[in-house]
C-alpha cells in the first residue's frame, strides 16, 4: 500500500505539532503510527542520518496505549531493516539525550500533558529533536506498506516487536546531573514529589536521593492525570499549598506528563511560573546568552543578569535554531534557552568547578528545579525571597475559544498592516480603554508595549480555532484584569464585525 504522508495527516486527524505528531487515540491505529514512523526513518536515510549500528531507540511515557504504539514504532523499524532498542518508560529528555550520546535516533512516545485519550511520536535525529524543515522532509514522503502486517481494524497482527528494557537511557540521564554537581549538594533539603504519572517521577527521586535531599512521595497516581504546567489545575494550587502547610517542604518538585517541562513550588507552596522559572536556572548556570520565545517575562532582560537575550517564535524548535545560530557567532558563550513553559534548553557545554554538563538541546524539567535549589542556597535565602529579588513582572494568559484562524488573522491585519505609526494608531482606535501603546513585536502574532510598561501580546493558535492572549504588569491582579479587558474588547469587536 503506498501512502502519502501530507494525505495521511488530512485524513487520520494525526497532525505534526511540536517535535512529532499527536492525535486522539482512537485515529492514532497501529498503521497510522507505523506510517509516520516509516517516513521519518526513509527522511533520515536520505539525509544519511540513521546510526552506523542500524539501532533506533524507542522510550514513552505512562498513558494506558503508549506500550501498543511503542509497538507500532518498533515493528515499522524493524520492517525498514533497522533494530529497534526498548529504553522503557523514560522522560522525553532521557532518550534524547541518551541519542545524542550514542549517535542514534530515537522516538519517544507521548501525548506530553494532555488527556490521556490522546497520545503522540515525537522524533529525534542524532542531532536532536526534529525541526521544522526536518517535519516538512518527514510530510513530503512517498511510503510503501505491507498491509499483510495488520487486522482489519489497522492493528498489527503481532505485539512483540519489542526487546526486554535496557536501563542504559535511564541511568545515563541519571548520571548526568550526579557527575556534575557537588556530592550532596542537596543535603538538609526536604522536598516534596508530586508524582502523579509523570514518567520521570523515579528518576527524579534518583536524582534528588543521591544528591542528599530527603524525598517525600506525593500523589503517585496508576491512572493517567494531565498536569499541564502552563495551566496549572486549581486542584494541584491546593494540593501544592496543603503539602506545604503539613510538611513544611523547602519546595515541591513536578513535572508534565513526559518530563520534560518542570513544577517547582516555593516553601509556601506557591508553583513558579515556567519562564521565570527558566531565569533562575539560568542564572545559576552562570549562562551568558538565553533564548526565549517573545511569549515569556520581560524580568529577564530587567534583570541585567546576561550579556543577551534573544526571543523567538513561540515553540521549541525556533528556541533550538536561535540557540544553534547563537552559538555559531558566539563560539565561546555559554548559549541556553527556556520557553514559557518551564522546559529548558543548553546548546552549549557548561562548566562548573571543573566539571562538565553536556549539552542537552531539548527540553528538559531536572535541571530546573535542581537549579533553583542550588541558587537559593548560594545565596542563603527562600525560593520565595529568590523571587523576590527579581523584577516584579507578572504574566497571565487566556484563550478565546470558537475563535475562527480565519477571524484571528483579520484582526492582526487590521492592527499591523501599516507603517508603525499607523499601526499604533490603529491599535489605540481599536483599544482605546488600555494604556497608549509605545511599541509593537509581530515575530509571533502582536505583542504590544503600552507605555505604562504593561504588555498585551495577541496570537492566534497553530492547531484550533483560539486566539490567545498574554498579559504582563506589575502584580498578577493587574495582569488578569488586563488579560480579561482585552478579551471583553476582542470579543466586542468580533460580534460587530460578525
Amino acid at each position: 500500500m503506498q501512502i502519502n504522508i501530507n494525505k495521511l495527516m488530512a485524513r487520520s486527524g494525526v497532525q505534526f505539532g511540536t517535535s512529532g505528531v499527536r492525535g486522539l487515540v482512537t485515529d492514532m491505529t497501529d498503521k497510522v503510527c507505523f506510517a509516520y514512523v516509516t517516513a521519518f526513518l526513509h527522511y533520515l536515510n536520505e539525509k544519511q542520518l540513521i546510526s552506523k549500528n542500524g539501532k533506533v531507540g524507542i522510550a514513552g511515557d505512562l498513558r494506558n496505549t503508549t506500550p501498543r504504539i511503542m509497538n507500532a514504532a518498533a515493528a515499522a523499524c524493524v520492517a525498514m531493516g533497522f533494530e529497534p532498542i526498548n529504553y522503557g518508560y523514560i522522560p522525553s529528555p532521557a532518550i534524547a539525550l541518551y541519542g545524542l550520546h550514542e549517535d542514534m535516533p530515537t522516538i519517544m512516545v507521548t501525548g506530553s500533558h494532555i488527556p490521556d485519550d490522546r497520545n503522540g511520536i515525537k522524533f529525534n535525529t542524532p542531532l536532536g529533536e526534529i525541526l521544522k524543515p526536518d517535519e516538512e522532509g518527514i510530510c513530503a514522503q512517498q511510503i510503501a506498506i505491507n498491509d499483510s502486517l495488520f487486522d482489519e481494524q489497522n492493528q498489527l497482527k503481532q505485539t512483540n516487536y519489542l526487546n526486554n528494557i535496557n536501563p542504559d537511557a535511564e541511568q545515563h540521564y541519571i548520571q548526568r546531573f550526579i557527575d556534575f554537581l557537588p556530592a550532596h549538594c542537596l543535603k538538609g533539603k526536604h522536598i516534596g514529589l508530586y508524582e502523579h504519572s509523570s514518567v520521570a517521577r523515579d528518576c527524579l527521586n534518583t536524582i534528588l536521593q543521591q544528591l542528599g535531599a530527603t524525598i517525600t512521595s506525593l500523589g503517585r497516581s496508576e491512572q493517567f492525570i494531565a498536569v499541564d504546567t502552563e495551566a496549572i489545575r486549581p486542584e494541584d494550587v491546593t494540593l501544592a499549598k496543603q503539602w506545604s502547610k503539613a510538611y513544611h517542604f523547602d519546595c515541591i518538585i513536578s513535572t508534565d506528563g513526559d518530563g520534560d517541562r518542570p513544577l517547582i513550588s516555593d516553601e509556601q507552596g506557591n508553583w513558579l511560573r515556567g519562564d521565570v522559572a527558566g531565569i533562575l536556572c539560568a542564572n545559576y548556570l552562570q549562562s551568558e546568552i538565553v533564548i526565549t520565545p517573545v511569549s515569556s517575562n520581560t524580568a529577564v532582560e530587567k534583570s541585567e543578569l546576561f550579556k543577551q537575550v534573544i526571543r523567538t517564535k513561540i515553540g521549541s524548535p525556533y528556541v533550538i535554531e536561535a540557540m544553534q545560530q547563537a552559538q555559531i557567532e558566539n563560539k565561546t558563550q555559554t548559549v541556553v534557552g527556556y520557553e514559557a513553559n518551564g522546559g529548558f534548553l543548553q546548546q552549549t557545554v557548561i562548566r562548573k568547578v571543573n566539571k562538565i554538563l553536556a549539552p542537552l538541546p531539548t527540553r528538559d524539567a531536572a535541571i530546573v528545579p535542581i537549579a533553583i535549589l542550588l541558587l537559593s542556597q548560594q545565596q542563603n535565602v527562600s525560593i520565595s525571597q529568590l523571587l523576590g529579588s527579581l523584577p516584579q513582572r507578572y504574566t497571565h494568559s487566556d484563550r478565546l475559544k470558537a475563535f475562527a484562524i480565519e477571524k484571528s488573522q483579520q484582526l492582526l491585519t487590521r492592527l499591523i498592516a501599516n507603517d508603525t505609526q499607523t499601526n499604533l494608531h490603529n491599535i489605540k482606535t481599536l483599544f482605546p480603554s488600555l494604556a497608549n501603546p509605545i511599541a509593537i513585536d509581530t515575530t509571533d502574532g502582536l505583542r504590544i508595549t503600552l507605555d505604562n510598561d504593561d504588555v498585551v501580546h495577541l496570537r492566534p493558535s497553530g492547531n484550533a480555532p483560539e486566539l490567545r492572549c498574554y498579559c504582563e504588569a506589575s502584580s498578577m491582579s493587574k495582569a488578569v484584569e488586563l488579560c480579561e479587558q482585552v478579551m471583553r474588547l476582542v470579543s466586542a469587536i468580533s460580534l460587530v464585525e460578525s
